[in-house]
């Protein structure tokens, strides 16, 4: 099956971007990397009057380090964290993730913002994001406005991005020196969706120790205050609440709750260096 008919633009600017969705009223769709939205159109799941190719906007691959945070143009693609073509070093889960993101084909076009507004449930980046307390600017007709990571998502392929707007810039606050990290994804095979992933950061220097529970029926689930959820040294979860959670996410399934918990232990561990309790 092949794509039904559509109109193509090629914005030079982020600006001229939104207006091209703007006009389209409703019937227009950004594409980058096209690792989503390619198939969606080949299988018609989509079929936007407009295709507003984004691309070639240089501002969407641009990269900067700030002395307080990261910020990522939307358009960069896993390949280029991967590979240190940016340095994301002062973030060092950014790279682990993204070399484990499906294959290298698609690490090679698929981008960081592509990502994010697909918003899958299982995507990699989609839920790391909010457990790095990252910030997404989005423009649009009515000016720039700033969108908490955990905020983003509302529901499986769902966002708060208005049909007129662009996700610009991802920002990520830099960890203190002495920031500890955990993340485990549970896959089937190298290269599948997640079945579970859960990410863990402690860093006392910023007072921020947040757990996230991802891989979800939704939105990533993300505690605040993951002491009350793992014990002040992150090796005593309270599974009962745990439990509770991933319920109140749909997650009632015997096994899957258990991979989830598993990941959430492991990833914890991780971060504390622990062996897993026996």
């Amino acid at each position: 099956m092949k794509p039904a008919p559509f109109d193509y633009t090629r914005p030079a600017s982020v600006s001229e971007a939104a207006a091209a969705l703007a006009a389209g009223e409703g019937g227009a769709k950004l594409i980058a990397g096209g690792q989503s939205l390619g198939p969606m159109l080949n299988l018609r799941l989509v079929q936007p009057r407009l295709l507003v190719d984004v691309a070639g906007i240089e501002a969407l691959h641009a990269f900067e380090e700030t002395a307080d945070a990261l910020r990522i143009g939307a358009g960069i693609t896993a390949a280029n964290i991967e590979d240190q073509r940016i340095d994301t070093g002062a973030v060092p889960l950014l790279q682990r993730v993204a070399a484990g993101i499906a294959y290298r084909a698609v690490r090679n076009r698929g981008t960081v913002g592509g990502s994010l507004c697909h918003a899958d449930p299982a995507a990699d980046w989609v839920n790391l994001m909010p457990a790095l307390g990252a910030r997404y600017e989005l423009v649009g007709p009515r000016g720039r406005r700033t969108v908490a990571a955990a905020d983003f998502m509302t529901a499986a392929f769902e966002t708060v991005l208005a049909p007129d707007e662009v996700l610009a810039t991802v920002v990520i606050p830099k960890p203190s020196p002495g920031a500890r990290f955990g993340h485990v994804k549970i896959a089937r095979k190298t290269g599948k969706f997640a079945m579970a992933i859960a990410v863990v950061v402690s860093d006392p220097g910023r007072g921020v120790f947040r757990a996230l529970i991802g891989a979800t029926h939704g939105r990533p689930l993300v505690i605040e205050d993951a002491a009350s959820l793992l014990g002040s040294d992150g090796n005593t979860p309270d599974t009962a609440r745990i439990a509770a959670l991933l319920a109140e996410a749909g997650i009632t399934e015997p096994a899957a709750r258990q991979l989830h918990l598993t990941a959430l232990r492991r990833a914890a561990a991780e971060a504390f260096s622990k062996a897993l309790p026996s």
